[in-house]
């Protein structure tokens, strides 16, 4: 009875906005993944504004009392969701960008491959969002702007310090990147896994197919960068075909 009347005070204060923080650990995570899971299910299928807590309660096999432990409203879903998918990801982009040691392609690959790969292990919560964009509460419309942009910002960071040193070829920054999103984040409309770990494989591929688009197709090493570097592989050019033509032999008169 003394746990029925805590778990009442619990909810009654979720719903009046204080912070509840009960003991976390598996099960929290595993009911919370399930309370997202179902109600990413009906968003899709009813559309935000149609769906209710006592739908995402009744579909989750909780009673609404027990779902404010975990969310204290529709919107608070929708806001877990946007964070999930968009600042965290931005957040872990910011990681590997700033990575020590690795070459500017390295870092774009690892990002690319990071991008993909969420977008082919959550695509049904991708799709909602990208759907709901429209039905989103302005301060969580904001939130999943702000998100996006910082995903943006990152790819045009490294790909303009590959551009920089001569690892990607002369390019706008901006475009190259929205091409590459565009690239990693379809996955999770088209991607349908045949096997375990098939995502994976995909994600490799997607992030192979992204540098590759970008990069540099002359790896010749040399000293200098920008300018000063094309005029040297130029003159490497030259070299390389006056000792050709050197070695050919000579027409006799």
């Amino acid at each position: 009875m003394e746990s029925s009347d805590q778990d009442t005070k619990r909810a009654a204060a979720s719903r009046n906005g204080a912070s509840v923080e009960p003991a976390r650990g598996a099960r929290w995570a595993l009911v919370e993944n399930q309370i997202l899971t179902e109600a990413t299910r009906l968003f899709a299928l009813r559309g935000f504004a149609a769906t209710t807590l006592k739908d995402i309660a009744d579909a989750t096999g909780l009673t609404r009392p027990a779902l404010y432990h975990y969310f204290a409203n529709k919107e608070a879903v929708l806001a877990r969701l946007v964070s999930d998918l968009t600042l965290a990801p931005a957040d872990e982009l910011a990681k590997l960008r700033r990575r020590r040691g690795k070459s500017a392609i390295e870092r774009l690959h690892a990002m690319a491959f990071d991008t993909a790969l969420r977008h082919a292990t959550q695509p049904e919560r991708f799709r909602v969002l990208v759907r709901s964009d429209a039905e989103l509460p302005s301060d969580i419309a904001q939130s999943y702007l702000d998100g996006r942009r910082r995903i943006l910002a990152e790819f045009v960071a490294v790909i303009d310090q590959g551009v920089a040193a001569d690892e990607l070829r002369p390019l706008d920054a901006r475009t190259a990147a929205l091409g590459i999103i565009g690239m990693c984040t379809w996955v999770a409309f088209w991607y349908r896994p045949t096997e375990a770990g098939d995502e994976r494989a995909v994600a490799t591929q997607i992030a192979d197919m992204a540098v590759a688009s970008v990069r540099n197709a002359d790896s010749r090493a040399t000293t200098a960068s920008g300018p000063a570097r094309a005029l040297e592989l130029l003159k490497q050019d030259v070299a390389l075909l006056e000792a050709t033509l050197a070695a050919e032999p000579r027409p006799r008169d």
